[in-house]
């Protein structure tokens, strides 16, 4: 009788109940589990797994009851998205159920039809759940995702900014977007990918100017998406050498034979697909290739190991608060500032009601402007007159440069037991606030001048008889131990010798300083602004806002503020990525306004490809590192003067100083009320305050004094105060 009875056990279990394919496979990714670690469980190859959680197949005996029973235990942990903290929502019935958010495959047709306008499209990343820890697989189901809360409402780029595209085993791709969206995408070939991100998908993003343009769409693609459309899973040496893949590759033939065009850059890590504009109407697709090593570990530290939906959550925040990404964040960077800014605007109507493209005041133009000799760098064709290795001195070339510097340490540092870093937060964009620049027109060369501070420009100038013993604080004459802090004048920190050539800002600090100047001529720009506003807000407001998110909270006491900022990174490791990438961006965005030429054969004296940009302006480049590096300046004589405290290496936006204890707060005087010497150094996460880079021993910090200075090498203590360890590569080998 017993055998009867497990007979009927096993019938029952031959058929338990399951939830629909979709369910299971969000239930799956909601654990973070893959389909390799279900498969294997249940003895069975990754395929039958994934084909049971689109439904193409069902499970049978004897993996059915444990599936079942995974399933029942998964959805104890992870209840369906329409249960409420009111009750449970009913689901519409199958045949109503929205398709807001899948994309199902259709016969082709002449003009391909619209997708419906979604039900609920789905909300921005930034109010998207982190995923569990430890998953690697986030992401609401195709079901579920209709019901994502904060709708946008249908549009144009009802969808997102963007989308990243993987395949499974059975050649289905889907797409993964922002807040948990998932996309069947139901294209054969590369060229009817990027038909239908332009025809059916609806991704993209609103233009950030009422001047500029809309995003176009970004479509990220996984190793195994880039083999589903006939693309190599990672570049050969000589294609990654070369940046893209060869001409004659049969996916850039099947492009070209469907009318797809692509720019200079070619089909590399970062791409752009396009047909000339018909009728106005722009037709241009984004891609990303992560395994070509198109997200740097350096700006996007391991984004590019990230699962599809943890990635989309990465991009789209940085998309939604910064602009859809366009190549690497310095590429992103100068991007920035033209979509912030655009170069033309509509006219108003002309006498038959016509409006035509004019320029905008405020912006750079549209025609690139040669620089002042002075601001060129080598190679540069407005140099192409001197002779071959010419080397040009500070009266010849404008060096601004941030700091480099570094000195011994005095007896009474010596008898102190740390030594703490401190470091400015998006110096480059705090320097970009405000910073009067040239705008669209040639300079102006004159001799003699008298210099005026609100006149970008450079200016030869001798400024060797600035005494740093004595300068003007808060407009009061102070007495210094002028030996024991870097000059403002020089990247190395060392006193000029003589005339040389100096951004405005620079100028104007020696004059604050209390110092006559004098130039001997000067390239000026008389038509200028403040082109850089926009571009600082909106960086700065994306770093803000993540920063908060990751706990560090604005105007928190200096104590709290150091607690908050203890393993913030580790509270959630995909806006962690985002904050390093914003960062990267203000710096490589400044970085690009001077980009050098690059590839083989290009030969001095002739123009490179980023010359022909309006914003390839190395005089707006020296204007922001110059307020950098004389806005360092101005903090370490502040807290000079207030406390007999000076730096002992400096480098960039990080100083470093000798305390009694290893907090900042042992270098920087507070009262009881959180206030602290006015001018000098303010910890705290806006844009030019500062934050704890590293505390290391004084004795450690004479050790690598002495190992470097017998290698023949000068050791800047700042280079290593966060970690203490001395590569290589910090020494530049």
């Amino acid at each position: 009788m017993s055998e009867l009875f497990d007979a009927i056990d096993a019938l029952v279990a031959s058929r338990s109940p399951l939830p629909p394919p979709a369910e299971r496979k969000r239930l799956r990714q909601a654990h973070g589990l893959t389909l390799e670690e279900v498969a294997a469980t249940l003895d069975v190859r990754r395929a039958t797994v994934g084909a049971w959680e689109s439904g193409k197949t069902e499970p049978r005996p004897p993996q059915r009851e444990p599936y079942a029973h995974l399933l029942k235990q998964l959805a104890r942990l992870y209840p369906s998205p329409t249960a409420t903290e009111g009750g449970v929502v009913p689901a519409a019935p199958a045949a109503t159920a929205p398709a807001a958010v899948e994309v199902a495959p259709s016969a082709p047709t002449a003009a391909p039809a619209p997708v419906p306008a979604p039900a609920a499209a789905p909300p921005s990343p930034t109010a998207a759940p982190r995923p569990a820890r430890g998953s690697r697989r986030p992401g609401a189901s195709r079901a579920a995702a209709a019901n994502s809360p904060a709708p946008a409402g249908p549009g144009a780029y009802a969808q997102g900014p963007l989308l990243v595209l993987d395949a499974d085993d059975e050649r289905q791709v889907t797409g993964y977007g922002t807040g948990g969206l998932l996309l069947d995408v139901p294209a054969r070939s590369l060229p009817a990918l990027v038909e239908w991100a332009l025809a059916e998908a609806r991704v993209g993003a609103e233009k950030l100017h009422a001047s500029g343009k809309d995003a176009d769409p970004l479509l990220v693609l996984t190793a195994a998406a880039c083999e589903r459309y006939g693309l190599p899973a990672a570049l050969s040496d000589e294609e990654r050498s070369a940046g893209r893949l060869p001409e004659g590759h049969q996916v850039i033939k099947l492009l070209e034979r469907a009318g797809w065009k692509l720019t200079r850059r070619g089909l590399g890590p970062w791409a752009r697909v396009y047909r000339p504009v018909t009728g106005g109407r722009r037709q241009c697709v984004q891609l990303c290739i992560p395994s070509w090593n198109a997200l740097d570990d350096r700006a996007w530290g391991h984004a590019a190991k990230l699962e599809p939906a943890e990635l989309a959550r990465v991009l789209g925040v940085y998309a939604h608060r910064v602009m859809t990404p366009v190549g690497s964040t310095a590429v992103s960077g100068l991007e920035l500032m033209t979509a912030l800014n655009p170069p033309t605007r509509a006219s108003e109507p002309d006498q038959d009601g016509k409006r035509h493209s004019e320029h905008r005041p405020g912006s750079l133009g549209t025609e690139p402007v040669d620089p002042a000799p002075c601001e060129a760098i080598d190679g540069h064709p407005v140099l192409a007159h001197l002779p071959r290795f010419h080397i040009r001195g500070p009266q010849e070339r404008l060096f601004e440069e941030a700091y480099d510097w570094a000195r011994d340490l005095t007896d009474a540092e010596c008898m102190q037991s740390h030594l703490v870093g401190i470091d400015v937060n998006l110096a480059f964009g705090a320097a970009a606030n405000g910073a009067v620049v040239g705008l669209g027109a040639p300079p102006e060369h004159v001799t003699h001048p008298v210099f005026d501070p609100a006149v970008p420009g450079s200016w030869l100038v001798d400024l060797s008889h600035v005494d740093l013993g004595r300068v003007k604080v808060a407009k009061q004459w102070r007495d210094l131990q002028g030996g024991l802090l870097p000059s403002p004048f020089t990247p190395t920190g060392e006193r000029p010798e003589g005339p040389a050539w100096y951004a405005t800002p620079t100028v104007a600090y020696a004059v604050e300083l209390g110092y006559d100047v004098t130039p001997v001529e000067a390239w000026v720009r008389p038509r200028s602004g403040r082109f850089l506003d926009g571009w600082y807000k909106r960086l700065r407001d994306a770093y803000v806002a993540t920063m908060a998110d990751l706990g560090v909270a604005e105007k928190l006491p200096p104590g709290g503020f150091l607690e908050a900022m203890d393993g913030y990174k580790g509270r959630d490791l995909e806006l962690g990525i985002v904050v390093n990438a914003v960062k990267m961006t203000v710096k490589g965005g400044i970085g690009k306004l001077q980009e050098k030429a690059r590839g083989g054969g290009w030969v001095p004296g002739q123009a490179w490809p980023a010359l022909a940009r309006p914003t390839w302006r190395p005089d707006i480049r020296a204007a922001v590192i110059s307020r950098a590096r004389v806005n360092m300046h101005r903090k370490m004589i502040a807290l000079a003067a207030a406390t007999g405290r000076y730096p002992v290496a400096v480098l960039s936006d990080c100083a470093v100083y000798t305390a009694d204890g290893p907090s900042p707060l042992d270098v920087l005087p507070y009262d009881q009320d959180g206030k602290t010497v006015p001018g000098s150094f303010r910890l705290g996460v806006s844009p030019g305050m500062v934050k704890h880079e590293g505390t290391q021993d004084v004795l450690w910090g004479v050790g690598v004094l002495e190992q470097l200075a017998a290698e023949g090498k000068v050791a800047n203590l700042a280079r290593y105060i966060k970690t203490g360890e001395v590569t290589a590569r910090d020494n530049g080998e």
